[in-house]
């Protein structure tokens, strides 16, 4: 996304350290007046802004690198950059990969590179939305990157491994931003509320009106000075305190009743997976939005599936595992919201999949023996056999290899003499089990035998 401050091309003139001082346009975005001016004023990052961490030893002005922020939306690619620039004395030139192409990348290098050779200023390049450009694109500002006649400050939203060609990976610093926390977005609020640059302390914010604005964000700073903005906006002449009420008006998104430290936490994962045990699809997927809507760790959701997967589903849907790992791969790999799909997806399967328990009634009842106590030696001929001794002992001596039989099935004793006989497993008629139904008992009927029956074989 574009952000606000710049435009395609725009270029600040005659920058200095001290520029980020000057008072903003009070008609510019509340997002853009609280920009932040110094590195005081970053909220999170604190992985890469800590002492001697290598962004904030770039923003003081060490060494020059170009580099690669990485990280969602409204989490400070563009300030950091701006900050770079500011902090260093170097001009600044912002081109967006939505309306820029090889033209406009090769224009600025040119403009760098005799504003350098004349005038002996160096230029930083802020290049957003850089997994836009083509590799063609990025091929255009190997050179200039390479010999530093610009210091190019790429800001992505997705992964640089995937969208950025290798060339320019190897020649510039990947640094991953992270998520702004409710905590960090708080603050966020707290400051354009009090800050004159912001609403100077004209009005008030309920903790209900707070809290909904943080969940709005998803960790976006610029999302929640958004919403804040427009909700201020709203506000009849003379009142000061800003309502949950009027935060819904003005965002036209009801609140989520949802706390994710509280009861409603637990009762609304409860309700999701009693949902999808239930058949109900579209229960399901409205827990899920609320879920989604409420800012809960898309990896704690996706946990669940994978967890549901075999507790409810298990061999009667042998995909539906496959499909819940899945989506928990796809949430870590892009993130959110785009994540939403992954889950989304694994939630009707998971919902419209047939079900079984039998995989957890299985094991549980298997764990409830060996908890008390039954689990009896391994018989002699199915002990490890690959170790000086093992035949004195009789271990592995007589092992009835089922392969060597057409069938590849043949009977011999495989459980402790203790548990001969024991039914864990019992498959349902439902799904893909119903198979199983029928060969379970016949599978039973071809290994088993009784512990004497064998050592008669013997």
């Amino acid at each position: 996304m574009q952000d606000e401050l710049f435009t395609v091309n725009r270029e600040l003139s005659d920058p200095d350290p001290h520029a980020l001082d000057e008072a903003p346009d009070p008609a510019a975005p509340l997002a853009v007046r609280m920009r932040p001016r110094g590195l005081g004023d970053v909220v999170g990052q604190a992985h890469l802004l800590g002492e001697g961490a290598p962004l904030r030893r770039l923003v003081e002005g060490a060494a020059p690198a170009s580099v690669i922020l990485f990280g969602p939306p409204g989490t400070g690619k563009t300030t950091l950059a701006y900050l770079m620039a500011g902090a260093t004395g170097r001009r600044f030139v912002a081109l967006s990969a939505l309306s820029s192409g090889v033209k406009e990348v090769r224009g600025v290098i040119d403009a760098a590179r005799r504003r350098r050779s004349h005038a002996a200023e160096d230029t930083v390049l802020f290049i957003d939305e850089v997994h836009r450009f083509s590799k063609t694109q990025q091929d255009a500002l190997l050179g200039a990157v390479e010999d530093r006649t610009v210091l190019l400050v790429a800001a992505t939203t997705e992964n640089p491994s995937f969208s950025i060609v290798s060339p320019l990976l190897s020649r510039s610093l990947v640094l991953q931003l992270r998520s702004l926390t409710d905590d960090d977005i708080s603050e966020v609020i707290t400051r354009a509320l009090t800050d004159e640059r912001g609403l100077g302390d004209a009005y008030d914010l309920d903790d209900d009106a707070r809290a909904h604005l943080v969940r709005l964000a998803g960790g976006d700073a610029r999302r929640a000075l958004t919403a804040l903005e427009a909700a201020a906006d709203a506000m009849p002449t003379g009142e000061r305190s800003i309502s949950l009420a009027t935060v819904e008006a003005t965002v036209d998104k009801a609140a989520v009743r949802y706390d994710r430290d509280g009861d409603q936490h637990y009762d609304v994962i409860s309700a999701f997976i009693k949902s999808i045990r239930g058949s109900d699809v579209d229960a399901a997927l409205h827990y899920l939005a609320r879920m989604v809507e409420a800012g809960e760790d898309p990896r704690f959701i996706a946990r669940r599936l994978v967890v549901h997967a075999s507790e409810d589903i298990g061999m009667a849907d042998p995909t539906a595992l496959q499909a819940a790992v899945a989506a928990a791969h796809a949430v870590q790999f892009i993130g959110m919201p785009e994540g939403r799909l992954a889950l989304a997806q694994a939630t009707v399967h998971l919902a419209t999949a047939p079900k079984s328990n039998a995989v957890i009634t299985g094991i549980d009842a298997a764990l409830a023996d060996v908890r008390a106590g039954k689990a009896g030696t391994v018989p002699p001929h199915l002990r490890d056999g690959h170790y000086a001794g093992a035949k004195h002992l009789g271990n592995a001596q007589g092992y009835a290899y089922p392969h060597s039989v057409a069938e590849g099935v043949l009977a011999q004793q495989y459980p402790p003499d203790e548990l001969v006989g024991t039914d864990y497993y019992h498959p349902t008629d439902r799904g893909a089990e119903r198979v199983l139904a029928e060969r379970v008992p016949k599978l039973r009927a071809a290994v088993r035998v009784t512990p004497s029956a064998e050592d008669n074989a013997r």
